[in-house]
């Protein structure tokens, strides 16, 4: 496993993330969660991602047990805090005060003392952007939470909570996680920039873009039974999910086994090899899962594989809007 540090701070992050979005505390049973963790760590992940908002909860109560199988000082430990909890006014958003409500139970939920890497899920238009700076540095003096971030702002956003933690001598936010993979292009022209000038380290989310780049569908109008794509969840991926993305997926697949590798081991390694990537948060339902992902960290690729891809995904890549 590969290690690299989180932008500017001293925090190491493997390569290679887990995380439990749709899948731990949801669809996917405590055992097979258990076992999965267990594979990652023993193939050398140390950076386990989750959030308040997952499956209400239940993910950060689900991944409380099986940390405790681990060696606590050996993990990097990230929540979120941003959606909402509950039916009151307060009960959502990055005020201060949601954001102690929720802090203090996701550690309950873990069963913690600390969070390692405390995120903001979204940026909040109604909360000022001085007090939720203020409370991330006040949770870091309490020894709540080690290192804060953000998760989905764009560039001026982000400059600016850097801006005023700097003026303010406040603990900086240390890590972005957007969206990003071979098909969703859109934070590129600014937001990879930015970080990687303010000094922020990118986890990424979705870097098979919800399963599609796995290669397994075929047909948008029939998705397989227990799929993503058949599921609930299925309005996540309606930017990727349309026929003409599915069609050049599959014609990256006689591509790719010429390079004796896989598909989402292609992905993973085309997204970790962009500078302002730390890590790449993937998830798992199974073992077979974990340590195919883990192929990805230290694969070696030949630079000719990625420009074919790329040029048979060009025509369908979501570049546009960019994330200003």
């Amino acid at each position: 496993m590969l290690y690299r540090s989180l932008g500017h701070s001293g925090l190491r992050l493997s390569v290679i993330g887990l995380g439990s979005w749709l899948t731990y505390g949801s669809s996917v049973e405590a055992e097979t969660a258990r076992q999965c963790m267990h594979r990652a760590y023993e193939g050398g992940v140390n950076f386990f991602d989750t959030a308040n908002i997952y499956a209400r909860g239940e993910a950060e109560k689900t991944l409380a047990p099986i940390l405790k199988d681990f060696n606590r000082d050996a993990i990097v430990l990230a929540s979120k805090v941003y959606f909402p909890m509950g039916d009151d006014p307060n009960e959502r958003g990055l005020s201060p005060k949601h954001i102690r409500s929720q802090i203090d139970a996701s550690l309950r939920r873990l069963n913690v003392e600390f969070i390692d890497l405390y995120q903001c899920h979204r940026y909040d238009m109604e909360a000022p952007l001085e007090e939720t700076c203020e409370m991330m540095n006040d949770l870091v003096r309490a020894g709540k939470i080690l290192y804060w971030g953000v998760s989905e702002w764009n560039a001026d956003q982000i400059v600016s909570a850097v801006n005023l933690c700097r003026a303010n001598a406040w603990s900086v936010p240390i890590s972005n996680q957007p969206q990003y993979n071979l098909l969703w292009r859109r934070i590129e022209q600014r937001v990879l920039p930015m970080c990687e000038q303010y000094g922020l380290g990118n986890v990424v989310w979705s870097p098979l873009a919800q399963g599609i780049l796995t290669g397994k569908y075929t047909d948008a109008q029939h998705p397989p039974k227990g799929t993503r794509a058949a599921g609930p969840a299925a309005e996540m991926m309606e930017d990727f999910f349309t026929q003409p993305v599915l069609d050049a997926v599959q014609r990256l697949l006689p591509v790719v086994k010429r390079s004796g590798q896989s598909l989402p081991e292609i992905a993973l390694a085309w997204c970790l090899r962009q500078p302002a990537v730390t890590s790449v948060i993937v998830g798992a339902t199974s073992v077979r899962h974990v340590e195919e992902n883990l192929r990805a960290a230290e694969l070696a690729v030949d630079p000719a594989i990625f420009e074919e891809v790329e040029r048979i995904l060009a025509p369908v890549l979501v570049e546009e809007p960019y994330i200003a």
